[in-house]
């Protein structure tokens, strides 16, 4: 549509000279111009208008309007999970479950901020055959890396074979450089460090493969302890559901905690695992704090239950004082910081009972209780049992 300028040929002597301006109209039309008389001799027409002449003219092409930069503000995240033959479904799906979720939630209470549309791709679409047997359908193709918001590389016993895919190793590389995030989910990580995305990095991946990855990506400094890290845009993550642990994270940086723990009640995960947690720690089954500081102080108790978390101690640690810190953790979490602590203590005993061979008194000292008494009475309180009486149930 072309700006037509209306005038019945040039002022008359005497008459006031004219001027145009841009009087914007409702809707995608662009704005017409209609005539006024300001003071002053005229000279030329001038056109007045907020936008640029781009869009006096209507060339969408030359400048994007107000609109469409807000349709674009607005536009779902893509979320890409690529997938190949012998993949690791939970690795697919956990991740797919928990943007899905996110998308649900948001539009259902109307929230604010972008939700995800999440595609499972591959180089054929079509059905690709998991490592377990299970038929999965990635019914698109590889999508152009500049519409990617995050790149999820799942595991699995295929990716050995998949990082000898010449397409997708260059889909991959041409989508870091444009997508916010670029992620692996457990021995995906071969994947990404064949594409040279990891070297120099820290970066974590299955702990059954990650003596292999380091020894054929020297490069690359493994961690095989973590959850999941994060390195700039670069995600990677343990096995299996330290996936659903990852994307949770990820929707917690994109819309806050509130979100991901909505996400996680309905998945039944009663913890969001924080990425530093060990892969062999015991979970504590309760949704983290909403409060930074008390939560910083729930991780600092899981990630090492024998360590001393005196309250004072704790209080110190996240820069509260001891009367304030203990007073918000109840109120976060409905334990006092004594009452939370036994409990993290219990579960990595049981967790220890049920492996280890060690003895009580043992485990004791290295899961916090200090004697074996101590741990008999929490044991007792917390699950009925004696610890002697637990292994003899579930070792």
């Amino acid at each position: 549509a072309k700006a037509r300028l209306r005038a019945a040929g040039s002022p008359r002597q005497g008459s006031a000279p004219r001027r145009w301006v841009a009087s914007p109209r409702l809707g995608s039309a662009p704005p017409r111009l209609r005539a006024s008389a300001p003071p002053g001799h005229l000279a030329k027409a001038r056109l007045r208008a907020s936008g640029s002449m781009a869009q006096i003219v209507g060339y969408a092409s030359l400048t994007p309007t107000s609109q469409g930069l807000h349709h674009d503000r607005m536009r779902p995240r893509l979320v890409a999970i690529a997938c190949f033959p012998g993949v690791q479904p939970l690795d697919v799906v956990g991740p797919h479950e928990v943007f899905v979720g996110a998308t649900r939630l948001i539009n259902a209470r109307s929230l604010a901020g972008r939700s995800y549309e999440v595609r499972l791709v591959a180089t054929t679409p079509g059905v690709v055959t998991s490592e377990s047997g299970l038929s999965l359908v990635a019914p698109h193709a590889l999508p152009r890396p500049r519409d990617i918001d995050t790149l999820l590389i799942p595991g699995g016993d295929g990716v050995l074979a998949a990082r000898g895919d010449a397409a997708l190793l260059r889909f991959v590389r041409r989508a870091a450089t444009t997508a916010r995030r670029v992620a692996s989910v457990c021995s995906g990580t071969f994947i990404l460090a064949e594409a040279g995305l990891l070297d120099g990095r820290i970066v974590t991946t299955h702990w059954r493969r990650a003596e292999q990855l380091q020894r054929e990506y020297p490069a690359i400094d493994v961690d095989a302890d973590p959850i999941f890290l994060h390195d700039g845009a670069i995600w990677t993550s343990a096995g299996d559901t330290a996936g659903i642990d990852l994307a949770l994270a990820m929707v917690e940086e994109d819309h806050g905690a509130e979100l991901a723990q909505a996400i996680a009640r309905q998945l039944v995960m009663f913890l969001r695992r924080p990425g530093g947690q060990s892969q062999f720690a015991t979970p504590v089954w309760t949704a983290p704090a909403r409060h930074n500081a008390v939560r910083a102080a729930q991780e600092r108790i899981n990630l090492d239950p024998s360590a001393d978390h005196r309250v004072d101690v704790l209080a110190q640690a996240v820069g509260m004082s001891s009367r304030h810190f203990t007073r918000r953790f109840v109120e976060q979490t409905g334990d006092s910081p004594a009452r939370y602590i036994e409990r993290v203590r219990v579960e990595h005993a049981r967790g220890m009972l049920e492996r280890d061979d060690a003895g009580v008194a043992v485990i004791a000292k290295r899961c916090g209780f200090g004697t074996a008494e101590t741990m008999r009475r929490a044991f007792v309180r917390r699950i009925g049992v004696p610890p002697d009486d637990y292994r003899k149930r579930f070792a």
